[in-house]
């Protein structure tokens, strides 16, 4: 049972590193176009909501403030989302560069076990551990990085996490009995 659920789990990272790597090839080719695309479905979404708060706020009889104030909020948070895709772009790529982070930490973390199981594949593990590490923090401090080098990074990462999730599928087998 333990088995099946690691792998699933390893084939769910490969799914999302897949996903990575479209995005990153995407932000590679078409930088402007996505941060623009990003910046117009995001914005949308909150206008939406704002919207449909206000209507839910006129539609009852009771007269939450709070309701009123939350659609507000995010009608303008949704302008601003929509016509700054620079604010976009940082907040992005933040989050991209503290997701790699945390993702080399915890391949950096299972590489460590794997040693202590013996295998001989840990020092590999352990040094595309360090290059995701050092990838994230590139992106998370680099602010002028320009969209296709984020791209590429993204790319890399994609590769890397589906190179660890398969070493990690063909091991575990070999370590869980």
């Amino acid at each position: 049972m333990w088995k099946n659920f690691l792998k699933k789990s390893s084939w769910t990272d490969i799914v999302l590193s897949l996903i990575f790597i479209l995005f990153g090839a995407l932000l590679i080719s078409k930088p402007d176009s996505i941060i623009s695309m990003i910046s117009i479905i995001l914005g949308g979404i909150f206008i939406v909501i704002g919207v449909l708060r206000v209507i839910d706020y006129i539609s009852t009889d009771r007269k939450d403030n709070y309701l009123l104030a939350i659609a507000v909020v995010a009608i303008i948070a949704g302008i601003v989302i929509m016509f700054c895709s620079e604010l976009i772009l940082s907040a992005f790529r933040i989050l991209i560069g503290i997701w790699i982070i945390y993702s080399g930490i915890m391949n950096l973390q299972t590489a460590i076990v794997w040693k202590d199981y013996k295998s001989r594949l840990w020092l590999t593990s352990v040094i595309l551990s360090i290059v995701t590490i050092i990838a994230g923090i590139y992106v998370l401090v680099n602010s002028g990085a320009i969209l296709q080098t984020v791209g590429i990074i993204i790319v890399i990462y994609g590769i890397v996490d589906i190179i660890e999730s398969v070493i990690f599928i063909k091991k575990v087998d070999n370590y869980l009995e």
